[in-house]
């Protein structure tokens, strides 16, 4: 049964005041192109030169490359009108299928479309269409094997629901102030995250004390810290790391079983129970939610000495800066270092515990960010396919 008020089309079911067109028949679309990188001449002018991984910007006010009026001249590229919706073209990573909005004029290679604006449908519009369309964009790309590519023609030929121009401008608006509120958690969880960092290189030097200690730091080496465990006696189950969250700890039975507390206070309080986890790909898997399996090879796992505080050493460890040297030799450059540390206990869990609240706001924020990521989703779902419509005048 078609519900009343809509109407069966070759994408599904949409309200009866709809349209559904081909992108191509609406308005034109381009591929850009990248000046010869050889000839100095063509490079470091004043024309704006956009390369196809600043898609990822998605509102882009501005681009790092510069070509010159030569270099313009002299290749497949050429500038386009502000307000165009770009598509990446090309790649095998995320870049493909990504979809963008210039705000200035410029120019693009040749693995971005640019899809003109006209006077049917609106920018945001067909920008929040095509941002829903992502996999289906990337299944459309030709090829195999994750190594194809879209081109105009597919670009032309995808077929668009078209709402009333006024119904068009109210989605974009919804869809856009939430794109707005999740930028700005963006920014907010980078902002925390170089606080943390700042934090971190202030406290766990000694270059800022925390209000009621004093007295010099004192060297010490990786054996007066940590006890290490061969990650050889291990074999747990199943693998699921986070970057914040629950804090390991570990039983030292014949089996060497590791188990976990989402309580801080708890890791405080016994010290001597927490584990540190360093890896392969990453010097410190940070904390651990559910069980894991540790190779012979994978990681290793350090306890802290019993006057230590565990999560202070991770800390220190985490900022601690290891050359790039191949994992084998990253764990002999942690036991051969020197570190400094407060000259007593109490200051070690004072520090840990600044950036654990630090880390928690992080977590809440990006909380926040992945849900309201799922609102938007939710909301293309339902606005993009007029199964929710907005009022509207003209």
């Amino acid at each position: 049964m078609i519900p009343s008020g809509y109407k069966q089309t070759d994408i599904g079911l949409i309200p009866e005041d709809w349209e559904i067109k081909q992108i191509g028949k609406f308005t034109d679309a381009v591929a850009g192109g990248t000046p010869n990188t050889t000839i100095p001449e063509y490079w470091g002018g004043d024309i704006p030169w956009m390369s196809s991984g600043e898609l990822n910007k998605r509102r882009v006010h501005s681009v790092d490359g510069r070509i010159t009026k030569t270099g313009l001249e002299n290749s497949s590229t050429h500038m386009i009108p502000e307000n165009c919706v770009l598509v990446g073209l090309a790649g095998q990573g995320k870049t493909r299928g990504t979809v963008a909005v210039n705000y200035i004029s410029l120019c693009t290679n040749q693995s971005i479309a640019a899809i003109f604006p006209n006077d049917q449908v609106e920018t945001e519009y067909l920008y929040q269409n095509l941002y829903s369309r992502y996999d289906e964009l990337r299944e459309l790309s030709s090829g195999d094997g994750g190594r194809g590519g879209l081109n105009l023609k597919l670009i032309k030929n995808l077929i668009v629901p078209i709402p009333p121009l006024p119904e068009q401008r109210r989605i974009a608006e919804a869809l856009s102030d939430v794109d707005e509120l999740i930028a700005s958690l963006e920014k907010l969880i980078e902002k925390k995250k170089a606080l943390k960092q700042g934090v971190m290189q202030e406290l766990l030097t000694g270059k800022r004390r925390l209000p009621g200690f004093t007295g010099e730091w004192v060297e010490r080496s990786f054996s007066d810290l940590f006890d290490h465990i061969s990650s050889r006696d291990h074999q747990i189950q199943t693998t699921e790391y986070l970057d914040y969250g629950l804090f390991p700890v570990i039983d030292q039975g014949k089996e060497k079983i590791v188990a976990y507390s989402d309580d801080y206070s708890k890791i405080i309080d016994s010290p001597k129970d927490g584990a540190i986890v360093f890896g392969d790909h990453t010097r410190i898997v940070k904390h651990i939610n559910g069980s894991f399996i540790i190779g012979a090879d994978g990681v290793q796992i350090l306890t802290s000495k019993q006057n230590h505080s565990t999560i202070f050493l991770y800390y220190l460890l985490e900022n601690l800066e290891i050359p790039n040297m191949g994992y084998n030799r990253h764990f002999k450059f942690i036991k051969n270092t020197i570190f400094l540390i407060p000259p007593d206990l109490d200051e070690e869990w004072k520090i840990a515990s600044v950036i654990f609240d630090i880390e928690q706001s992080i977590r809440s924020l990006e909380d926040y960010h992945s849900k309201y990521c799922k609102l938007k989703s939710g909301m293309m779902s339902e606005l993009l396919t007029g199964r929710v419509r907005l009022a509207y005048s003209f």
